[in-house]
C-alpha cells in the first residue's frame, strides 16, 4: 500500500498564541476537519512528528503546538510553571483560539495521556479522541511496563544508564542525548533509517539549557501522574462517551495490553493493531494510519 504524499510545506501556517505566562507556538497545515495533534515526550516538541504526520493533512486540517516550556514554546517558561493542570488548560486555549466548540484530538505516546486527561476533565469539549501509540494510562500499567522491559531490553537499558550518568548527559549535550534515545527506541523501531530519522528530529529547536528545562518539566509531570501510586485515568475514561480510536503497533515500546486496557475503558472504542509496527506508526505505517482515521471520521 503506497504511503500518502506529504503536503507542500508552502501551505503551512504558523504563529504564536499568547497564554498566561507563555507563548505557545502553533503550526497549521491542510484543510477539512480540524485535528489537534499532541506530541509526546513529554520533554520533546512537535518536530519529531514531521514531516511524516503531515501526510494526514491530505484529509484533515492539522493543528500542532509545542507544549509549554518545550521547543518553540520554551521562552520565558520555568519548569515550575508547568503542571498537568497547565497542560490541560493550554490545550483548551488552543481549542478556543481556533474557534472550536469541541475538538478532535490526536495524542501520540505521552500526548495520548495528555489527551485522555483533557477528555476526562472536559468531555463536552472533545468530539473525537484518537490515541496513537499511547503511553500507559495508570501507575499500575507503567510499573508493569518497566518490569517487562527489564527482561526484554536489558541491553538497551544498560546503555541508557551508562549514558545517563555521564557529565555530557547531565549538561544536556545534544549528541549524547541522541545516543541515549537511540538506545531508548532501538527496540521498537525495526528499520535503522526510521530510528535515525526520529533521533535526529527529537531535539530540533532545543539548546542544552532547553533540554535540561524540558527534563525538569518531564519530571514534574511524571510526579503528578505516573509516579503517584493512585494514578489511574482508565477509571475516569469509563464515563467518557465521545467516539474513540486507539491505534497501536504490535511491536510498540508500550505493550499492546495497555492499549487494550484503554480501549476497553471507553464504551464503543475501536482498537486498530498494526502488524510489524513499533512506537511511531505515523512513520512506519502511514497509509494504514491515515485509512484508519479517515474511516473513523466517516463513521462517527
Amino acid at each position: 500500500m503506497p504511503a500518502p504524499r506529504i503536503r507542500d510545506p508552502s501551505n503551512v501556517r504558523e504563529g504564536y498564541l499568547p497564554v498566561p505566562g507563555a507563548q505557545l507556538y502553533f503550526r497549521e497545515v491542510g484543510g477539512g476537519s480540524p485535528l489537534v495533534i499532541l506530541h509526546g515526550g513529554p520533554d520533546f516538541n512537535h518536530n519529531y512528528l514531521l514531516p511524516d504526520m503531515d501526510r494526514l493533512s491530505s484529509a484533515f486540517r492539522l493543528i500542532y503546538f509545542d507544549q509549554r516550556g518545550r521547543g518553540k514554546s520554551s521562552r520565558g517558561v520555568a519548569p515550575e510553571d508547568v503542571n498537568i493542570e497547565s497542560e490541560v488548560d493550554d490545550l483548551d486555549r488552543v481549542r478556543q483560539h481556533f474557534g472550536l466548540s469541541a475538538v478532535s484530538v490526536l495524542g501520540h505516546s505521552w500526548g495520548g495521556l495528555l489527551a485522555m486527561e483533557y477528555a476526562t476533565r472536559h468531555p463536552d469539549r472533545v468530539s473525537r479522541l484518537i490515541l496513537l501509540n499511547t503511553a500507559p494510562a495508570s501507575h499500575a500499567d507503567l510499573a508493569r511496563f518497566r518490569e517487562q522491559r527489564q527482561t526484554a531490553e536489558a541491553e538497551n537499558l544498560a546503555k541508557m544508564h551508562a549514558i545517563a550518568v555521564t557529565s555530557e548527559y547531565a549538561e544536556g549535550d545534544i549528541a549524547t542525548e541522541a545516543e541515549y534515545y537511540r538506545a531508548h527506541f532501538s527496540g521498537s523501531l525495526r528499520r535503522a533509517e526510521h530510528l535515525e530519522h526520529v533521533v535526529r528530529s527529537l531535539r530540533a529547536h532545543f539548546a542544552p539549557a532547553d533540554i535540561l528545562k524540558a527534563r525538569a518539566i518531564e519530571d514534574r509531570l511524571y510526579a503528578q501522574t505516573w509516579m503517584s501510586s493512585e494514578y489511574d485515568v482508565l477509571a475516569k475514561l469509563r464515563q467518557f462517551k465521545a467516539p474513540t480510536l486507539v491505534i497501536h503497533g504490535d511491536h510498540d515500546l508500550f505493550p499492546l495490553d495497555f492499549a487494550r486496557n484503554v480501549a476497553r475503558s471507553v464504551s464503543g472504542a475501536r482498537l486498530v493493531v498494526l502488524k510489524e509496527c513499533g512506537h511511531f506508526a505515523y512513520l512506519e505505517r502511514p497509509a494504514e494510519v491515515l485509512d484508519a482515521i479517515v474511516e473513523f471520521f466517516s463513521q462517527c
